[in-house]
């Protein structure tokens, strides 16, 4: 359950922009809902299709450029140093092509993210030393390898850094350092990416008379898939990469892209950053994920249409792979909170398993953050030795938390939304403390979000709407699909698709009639039912088929039109902290203990059904929101503490049955309720 919030809008302002431009209503709207206001801004973001800045705007790019250029004048070897995921990948296929087609003497390297982890180590740099390097260029990694760079200096070997990560007090005694966060750093869009940041690098390398025009349709298509994996924001120069990057994939101008697409599924289909993000970069951060980065650097290198398909195979059976240990895991831990049900009640959900795969960690994070709205951080043991990963909800810093825990770890890196750690494992209850410490120090946490751009009347939703959006596209960070709000729409009929997979819901309101499509929903899932007014966020695109363009209306989340969002996960709140033994004010511990004639309620609703499977916030309008969600919770906790009814709730599964129970209950026995009264009388 997320809080939606309405993004407000100046219509003064957006009229302006609308009638300046001669831009649809809508479009004008979503500009001045995303800040993007100015001429400048609107110009660069709608047409700008090949400005690119200086490279030399940015600290060190002169130095990086004289060294580099000594090393391919004199035949000396130099290694392109790179990373594992789509973003690192893209960055050494860039710089690598780009230098060997200028006759250097180059080779890469991709650190095995099992084995080595995320960036130079020691390990590696005396392998290049044995294999004759001379100049170590870092792509996408290097601002925080001070101690690997001085090692590599001490055997003779130079460094360039080309990053985009956020420096540490001290930067590395390197020849350059090209950082865009540098203080001293006066380049004016600091946005990049490390595949960004690497082609500056190349333009530079190209010197006064650059073509840049020329560089984009070599570079692009990597461009673009290492800016949308990265999820930096598409503005500015992003946006241009992307834009160029997506006509390049289309066109298949780079034979192991082209495979990918094809083994893909993407093939023949309108490509979007969406269907990229979610399709090509996954299959390159899969074979990272699962310790075989440098076979997307060979497909992304090779001219060999016969290598590229072998290649793109594997790394779609690994993509498979990754999808089966991730299901794996969310089995695990869905299994471990119905036993436990308390570990979803602290402020920061910390999970841990056994050689859970490190690989696939950050995306189970990313999972639980999603289904319960809350910073998560998942833990994988090695007997005696702990990696995890952590994402967060918008306004809550994971890093800043994790750092206060920094006594507890033997390593921990990051940024507000995500961060990556290591401990022992002996300390990993001490450090859920720790962390849960630090949350609780705050008088409230965040709610994780549904941003919704605008309400938009059913009415207004047509072919030529829809079709004004692509002025806006490419979307991402940054630069998000548009979601819009549909409220009070009543559901007339719920149609089963592709064998009970997704839903096709029949909507209306007033005199307006609309499909909209629910994927991965059953039926049996779906908590609503025909007659019921309910909200919906969704995106919007169109459909072509058979020469008939129709709109296709996607639905994202859906509530009652009558529940109060922000009250339930407010007394949902209540009930948690409670559970966990975090103070709660007497009035607000009130508000959630039950009447008798709420029990009386519940148990009616359940004993009408011979189970209960939808979530139990669902029941707070099935209930027709006569009970808080909180309230909720305690009566289907204490009537399972009175073996009233059985019920149990994960990830993925929820249950709720009503057991054969013969004479009198007494309902203040159960030992939530006389907890709560406890609380409920303190001063």
């Amino acid at each position: 359950m997320k809080l939606w919030t309405v993004s407000k809008l100046n219509k003064a302002q957006a009229l302006e922009i609308q009638n300046k431009y001669n831009l649809p209503p809508i479009i004008a709207m979503l500009l001045q809902i995303r800040n993007i206001k100015s001429a400048e801004e609107i110009e660069d973001f709608l047409f700008n299709e090949s400005v690119i800045n200086s490279p030399f705007e940015i600290k060190d790019m002169d130095k990086a450029v004289s060294r580099i250029k000594k090393a391919v004048e004199s035949g000396e070897l130099i290694c392109v140093y790179g990373d594992y995921d789509a973003d690192g990948v893209t960055s050494t296929a860039l710089l690598y092509s780009y230098l060997e087609a200028v006759g250097a003497n180059v080779m890469y390297y991709i650190p095995s993210r099992e084995t080595e982890g995320y960036g130079m180590n020691i390990k590696a740099v005396d392998y290049l030393y044995k294999k004759g390097v001379g100049l170590i260029v870092t792509v996408d990694n290097g601002i925080a390898a001070a101690k690997e760079i001085e090692h590599a200096s001490s055997l003779g070997i130079d460094t360039v850094v080309t990053d985009h990560h956020m420096p540490q007090k001290t930067l590395p005694n390197a020849c350059a350092v090209v950082d865009l966060h540098r203080e001293d750093c006066k380049s004016r869009f600091k946005e990049l990416c490390g595949a960004g940041v690497a082609f500056k690098l190349v333009m530079a390398l190209e010197g006064e008379y650059c073509d840049v025009d020329s560089l984009l349709d070599n570079y692009a298509d990597l461009l673009s898939i290492g800016t949308i994996g990265d999820i930096v924001e598409l503005r500015g120069e992003n946006r241009v990469f992307v834009k160029r990057g997506l006509k390049s994939i289309e066109n298949g101008d780079r034979v192991g892209v082209e495979a990918l697409v094809q083994g893909s599924g993407l093939d023949g289909r309108k490509l979007s950053a969406g269907n990229v993000s979610f399709t090509l970069v996954p299959r390159i951060n899969a074979v990272g994920r699962l310790g075989q980065s440098g076979k997307s650097v060979e497909l992304l290198l090779t001219e060999d249409e016969e290598t590229a398909a072998e290649i793109s195979q594997e790394l779609c059976f690994d993509n498979s792979q990754r999808r089966m240990i991730e299901a794996q895991i969310l089995d695990d831990i869905n299994e471990q909170i119905v036993k436990n049900p308390s570990l979803i009640y602290d402020r920061i959900i910390v999970l841990d398993g056994e050689n859970w795969h490190q690989g696939v960690i950050g995306i189970v994070a990313s999972r639980i953050k999603d289904a319960y709205g809350k910073p998560a951080i998942i833990i994988s043991r090695f007997g005696d030795t702990a990696k995890a990963s952590g994402r967060s909800v918008e306004g809550f810093s994971l890093c800043d938390a994790v750092f206060a825990c920094s006594d507890l770890l033997t390593h921990c890196g990051g940024h507000p939304m995500a961060v990556g750690l290591s401990l022992e494992s002996s300390k990993i209850d001490a450090f859920r403390k720790k962390l849960n410490d630090y949350a609780n120090s705050f008088s409230d946490m965040p709610f994780d979000r549904l941003k919704i751009d605008c309400k938009l009347n059913p009415a207004f939703i047509n072919n030529e709407l829809v079709s004004s959006l692509s002025y806006l596209q490419p979307y991402g960070s940054g630069n998000p699909t548009p979601v819009f709000g549909l409220y009070n729409m009543t559901v007339d009929d719920i149609i089963p698709l592709s064998n009970n997979k997704h839903l096709k819901l029949s909507l209306s309101k007033n005199n307006t009639r609309l499909y909209a499509l629910y994927f991965f929903m059953s039926k049996e899932q779906f908590p609503y039912k025909k007659g019921e007014s309910i909200d919906l966020a969704v995106t919007l695109d169109t459909n072509e088929y058979n020469g008939n363009i129709s709109v296709s209306v996607i639905i994202k989340d859906i509530k009652s039109s009558l529940d109060d969002t922000e009250e339930m996960l407010k007394s949902e709140r209540i009930y948690e902290d409670f559970c966990s033994g975090r103070k709660v004010e007497p009035d607000k511990l009130c508000s959630i203990i039950p009447k008798r004639e709420d029990f009386a309620l519940m148990y009616r609703f359940l004993k009408s059904r011979s189970k209960y499977e939808f979530p139990c916030d669902t029941l707070v309008h099935k209930l027709d929101n006569r009970l808080s969600f909180g309230k909720i919770k305690v009566i289907l906790r204490a009537m399972s503490e009175l073996g009233l009814i059985s019920y149990s709730e994960g990830v993925s599964t929820g249950l709720i049955a009503v057991n054969d129970v013969s004479g009198k209950v007494s309902l203040e026995s159960s030992p939530i309720i006389k907890k709560l009264n406890e609380g409920c009388q303190r001063e």
